[in-house]
């Protein structure tokens, strides 16, 4: 089967200390064909993932890793952008000349508040739906491709042994995704969430990709959000496990933003 890990992050974001190099030769050392690197990335001077981005050191570290790697791995050029639906002007001044085949968009921060903090500050069920408020914010009008761990709040919520319920946002989730599908913008199954013991499942539930399949939704990706070499590709199979348990039978990569499916 083939096999695309597209969320992966190097020294190029400014939470990771990873090669690029090293990440490419561990993703063929685990049966990849091809790797999607999403740098953190954002334009707001206000929030942590700004100012670390060099496009031009980028863009010429993923064409030497594509002569190493060429035959072995596919390497495609992506972001991940914070909160793109904000600031918008500024992010396309940005990304207008840059040759990239794949967009994700994110919410970390609320009002540049931090997800943990908003949690802390907030009633738990007013933080979760703040934070999905956002996230419709941002699907309704953000130039992106997928949205990246569509309930990443559950990764800060200090609630040992809950999760959120589902039914308490299922409405705003189908409006959410409804929204996505509409615009032809997929989701992800983030598989960073299995390895946290806290957190102890993928980014989104079963029953976001059951809500997502519901709707209509087909474009879908896995990515591991891996920061390390080493757990490049994660949980991968438990990913596409989900996925086919959900009633998908493809997923897809993308090149230079056009989806493109695969079976499995």
């Amino acid at each position: 089967m083939y096999a695309a890990d597209y969320h992966h992050h190097t020294n190029h974001s400014f939470d990771s200390k990873a090669e690029m190099e090293d990440v490419c030769a561990s993703a063929v050392n685990k049966g990849f064909n091809e790797i999607c690197f999403t740098e953190h990335f954002s334009v707001n001077p206000n929030v942590p993932t700004y100012g670390h981005m060099d496009f031009e050191r980028y863009f010429s570290e993923i064409e030497r890793c594509r002569e190493e790697f060429e035959g072995r791995l596919t390497i495609k050029a992506g972001i991940e952008l914070c909160e793109p639906h904000l600031m918008k002007a500024e992010y396309e001044e940005v990304l207008r000349d840059k040759d990239l085949d794949f967009i994700l968009g994110s919410v970390h921060n609320i009002e540049e508040t931090k997800l943990r903090k908003v949690l802390q500050e907030k009633e738990r069920e007013a933080a979760y739906r703040a934070y999905f408020e956002e996230m419709y914010a941002l699907v309704e009008g953000a130039d992106i491709d997928v949205l990246a761990h569509l309930d990443l709040m559950k990764r800060y919520d200090g609630t040992a042994g809950e999760k959120y319920a589902f039914r308490d946002y299922e409405a705003l989730l189908r409006k959410i995704l409804r929204k996505a599908v509409d615009r032809g913008i997929g989701i992800e199954i983030n598989t960073s969430g299995l390895s946290n013991q806290k957190v102890g499942e993928a980014f989104p539930t079963m029953d976001i990709l059951k809500l997502y399949k519901e709707v209509g939704g087909e474009i879908l990706t896995i990515g591991s959000d891996s920061h390390k070499p080493e757990t490049t590709g994660d949980y991968w199979e438990s990913a596409v496990s989900m996925a086919k348990q959900a009633g998908f039978k493809r997923l897809y990569t993308f090149t230079k933003r056009d989806p493109q499916p695969y079976d499995i």
